[in-house]
């Protein structure tokens, strides 16, 4: 691992914290808004699963229920954007931006208005709720829209700070969270950049640069651990910031490797793994392979079973890297 960015020491161990990325955005809700006054609330009727809660009992003056009625959150939310408010709208990722998508585009982004969309349960570590639940093509939505930045943390200590960062940037601003317990893989200590990536892992003479995002970064690293047993080095980078990316590490990494693989809890179309081949393409042609959704929905299960069964595991990921290395 990258000493310097000073990561979770226990990440590999089996008594590692593991703690849901949406409890990062309630608790940087709140240190957000003791900071700036203009930081205000919206939710529709999910207040304790978008963990929103702890936020509307300390500023009940800034919060405001508006139901199953995410449409109209989203307009309410313009407005306050374009008032001199700071506007977070929280919702399951499959309603808001899915229910939402035209309302966001035109007033809000259209608008270029200073809202921050939470996107909560994204990813099919829904688990249960099944495919109308599992939000895996958000990203791709969020990201082709002008003005919109797109973050997908780690674990919830990034969560957090992306949420507090995601004030300080002037827009409309995608947050995507999940809900099941993931492990922590970074500190308080480890820095957060918006549009900045991060190497994670980092092998004495890596072959293959693993870029990630979001709870998969984890899997990514037990691979990279894996993989460097058997003799083949990697990088993995965190791209916590799909829009913007950081072309400049992106290209450096593709430079020094020749070969790249993407992992993504999300559609291989339109996400990650589309921002990079398309970074690559205009700037940088690199052999790539792609871990992720490929074209499908999921099913109901149990998060880790599901991660396998679709091809985003440990396994997925070394199994990629080695393909791709046969194409350098």
């Amino acid at each position: 691992m990258n000493e310097k960015l000073k990561l979770n020491p226990k990440l590999f161990e089996e008594d590692v914290e593991m703690k849901p990325s949406r409890n990062g955005f309630g608790e940087g809700l709140i240190l957000a808004a003791r900071e700036h006054e203009g930081v205000v609330g919206l939710c529709a009727d999910l207040t304790e699963s978008t963990r929103m809660e702890a936020f509307a009992k300390e500023f009940p003056e800034r919060f405001f229920e508006v139901g199953v009625a995410e449409q109209n959150m989203a307009t309410i939310a313009a407005g306050l954007g374009v008032s001199g408010k700071i506007p977070f709208i929280a919702s399951y990722a499959t309603f808001s931006p899915g229910r939402n998508y035209e309302q966001i585009r035109t007033t809000i982004a259209y608008n270029d208005s200073n809202v921050k969309i939470a996107g909560h349960h994204a990813g099919i570590s829904v688990g249960p709720d099944g495919a109308t639940h599992q939000a895996t093509e958000d990203v791709a939505i969020m990201r082709a829209m002008p003005n919109m930045k797109v973050f997908v943390p780690c674990d919830w200590i990034e969560a957090k700070k992306a949420t507090i960062a995601a004030v300080k940037l002037w827009g409309p601003v995608y947050l995507r969270f999940g809900r099941e317990k993931t492990p922590v893989i970074t500190t308080e200590a480890t820095p957060f950049v918006p549009g900045k990536a991060q190497i994670f892992w980092r092998s004495r003479k890596p072959r293959v640069a693993i870029i990630t995002c979001g709870i998969l970064l984890y899997q990514a690293l037990r691979a990279a651990e894996e993989l460097e047993k058997e003799r083949i080095g990697t990088i993995v980078v965190n791209s916590h910031s799909i829009k913007p990316l950081d072309e400049q590490t992106l290209l450096e990494m593709a430079e020094l490797t020749g070969a790249v693989v993407t992992v993504e809890e999300h559609q291989i179309m339109g996400g990650l793994g589309s921002a990079v081949a398309e970074l690559f393409a205009r700037k940088r042609p690199t052999p790539i392979e792609f871990t992720g959704l490929h074209d499908t929905f999921g099913e109901s299960g149990k998060p880790d079973e599901l991660i396998e069964k679709y091809g985003m595991g440990v396994k997925d990921i070394k199994g990629a890297v080695k393909k791709v290395i046969m194409r350098k």
